[in-house]
């Protein structure tokens, strides 16, 4: 009987693939620096020509970046699968921003769902402290810092889900995310009582999920937003009344 030879993986392959797992999962985010060639050669117990080699191919992925005597980078572009152009063009339709925020059911609540299931005691940790700095930013009744700090908190709620292909569908949509957030934010913010509401809804999507109750979490998080979509419909109408009225007080005075 002949036996084939077994190839053995070359260090530089085995380093690219667990590179690229840490990208896809992840643990290296956009515009996140990796250590220098020195050190990563000490992690992984090889060469660092080994370590330059897979990363050379890494950025003929275009997954990694090089900048002249600033290190190397994973790429900014790598979840920007919308393009600025059609992003502003999203983000300036009404219409738009309602659909996204019926996206946003779907995504959240299998988020809460799977987080509830899967999440670590670490994932609950960064879910509470971005939870924490929500609080922060609304006492200091800051809407922009704010929704950047809400936008992060769906970024955690995400990574806890342990869902990659999820992970990456949230991240390529945050910048649309975030500007729906910090829009929705200017109108819920005129009632003070709304915000109370919304924070105790966040609140028990994390009770839910930190006690490991799926179900739970999927249906806080249903609730949650939609009692934001109820209320935001409420407001625009509202706000559509009070121009009205102001254009027919505006007639009275000119006749």
């Amino acid at each position: 009987m002949a036996y084939q030879r077994i190839r053995q993986p070359k260090l530089s392959d085995v380093i690219e693939q667990e590179l690229e797992r840490l990208i896809v999962e992840g643990t290296l985010s956009a515009g996140q620096q990796l250590p220098p060639e020195r050190e990563l050669a000490k992690q992984f117990d090889v060469s660092r020509p080994s370590i330059r080699e897979a990363i050379q191919r890494l950025e003929a992925k275009k997954l990694l970046t090089r900048r002249q005597g600033g290190g190397t980078f994973v790429s900014e572009n790598i979840w920007k699968s919308f393009s600025d152009p059609l992003l502003d063009l999203l983000s300036s339709h009404n219409e738009t921003q309602l659909d996204l925020l019926e996206a946003r059911h779907a995504m959240e609540g299998i988020s809460a769902y799977f987080a509830a299931l899967r999440g670590t005691d670490e994932d609950f940790a960064q879910i509470e402290t971005c939870l924490s700095n929500i609080r922060i930013a609304q006492e200091a009744d800051d809407v922009e810092v704010e929704a950047s700090a809400v936008m992060a908190f769906l970024v955690a709620l995400t990574e806890a889900a342990h869902n990659v292909v999820l992970l990456h569908i949230v991240r390529s949509l945050a910048p649309l995310l975030e500007q729906n957030i910090l829009q929705n934010l200017e109108l819920l913010h005129r009632r003070s009582e709304v915000v109370e509401k919304v924070s105790k809804h966040r609140a028990n999507i994390v009770e839910a999920i930190v006690a490991g109750q799926p179900e739970k979490a999927r249906e806080m998080s249903h609730s949650h937003l939609a009692y934001i979509e109820e209320t935001l419909l409420d407001l625009t109408r509202e706000a559509s009344r009070r121009e009205r009225s102001l254009r027919r007080i505006q007639q009275d005075s000119d006749s």
